[in-house]
């Protein structure tokens, strides 16, 4: 009934996409979709907007700290008015360094970006996605930004790494409960990426050891919508937890199938 969507979408949702992987998601789009660019930096963002409107894209701004309950409030009701059919769940914050070395209002931080916010914006908007699918007769997607990270726990990325790890769990499962919708549910599990984030997170190295550039994430995750539901990027990870994404995946399958039977919907 519904035709597989390509990198045209009517229009698109990206969380922090001042910079870095979210910029480059904005990037890799067609030219005829319109951009709604989400982040806390103002200036930043303008920045985005303005490199991609020069390449003759229709993008809009919108200023807003995810980390609130009023930043996500005020990107959930732009995106509803905008009846957008891509979401890409992609900002996240990390803290490098021992867990209790850190305040924790900076562990909360990253609950807050990394989970909260993704729980928020998805349960509000994949009504928004479905309805954009269903009026446009071609499927619409939700990506959601983990890390290869999420597959084991990691001592100095305590914090971030579970944060992850909840992520790809709830991405998995969602992907299963929202099968026999026009949406594409993909998380995406990316190695060290050429980003900020190592420098933000207070990694001394800045990039982390073997970063990748985020260009080759972004062609990764496009080429994968309505193929995958859990996306292992780099070649290392794959090795190591590619068998253990597609086992992840085929379980929730069959859960959700028996959960399915006991309520009889």
């Amino acid at each position: 009934m519904y035709r597989r969507s390509d990198r045209t979408y009517k229009c698109a949702l990206i969380t922090g996409a001042s910079r870095g992987l979210g910029r480059a998601y904005a990037q890799g789009l067609s030219p005829e979709t319109r951009i709604l660019l989400t982040g806390r930096d103002e200036a930043a963002l303008g920045e985005a907007a303005g490199m991609l409107q020069a390449e003759g894209r229709d993008v809009e701004v919108i200023t807003a700290d995810l980390a609130t309950a009023d930043g996500r409030d005020s990107v959930i009701r732009r995106a509803e008015a905008e009846g957008i059919d891509l979401l890409v769940n992609n900002a996240g914050i990390g803290t490098y360094g021992a867990f209790m070395d850190a305040p924790m209002e900076r562990h909360e931080a990253v609950i807050s970006v990394n989970i909260t916010a993704v729980l928020a914006l998805t349960h509000a908007l994949v009504p928004t996605l479905v309805a954009s699918a269903e009026a446009q007769r071609r499927r619409a997607a939700l990506i959601t930004i983990s890390s290869s990270l999420a597959f084991v726990p990691v001592p100095q990325f305590a914090t971030y790494a579970a944060s992850k790890a909840f992520i790809l769990s709830f991405g998995e499962a969602l992907a299963a409960e929202l099968a026999g919708e026009p949406l594409d549910v993909l998380t995406v599990c990316p190695g060290p990426t050429r980003t900020e984030f190592g420098q933000n997170a207070g990694y001394e190295g800045g990039d982390l050891p073997g970063a990748i550039a985020p260009e080759r994430v972004v062609e990764a995750t496009y080429g994968a919508i309505g193929r995958q539901r859990t996306l292992v990027i780099d070649p290392l990870s794959k090795v190591a937890f590619g068998p253990a994404a597609f086992a992840r995946n085929a379980i929730s399958e069959v859960v959700n199938r028996a959960g399915r039977l006991r309520t009889g919907s």
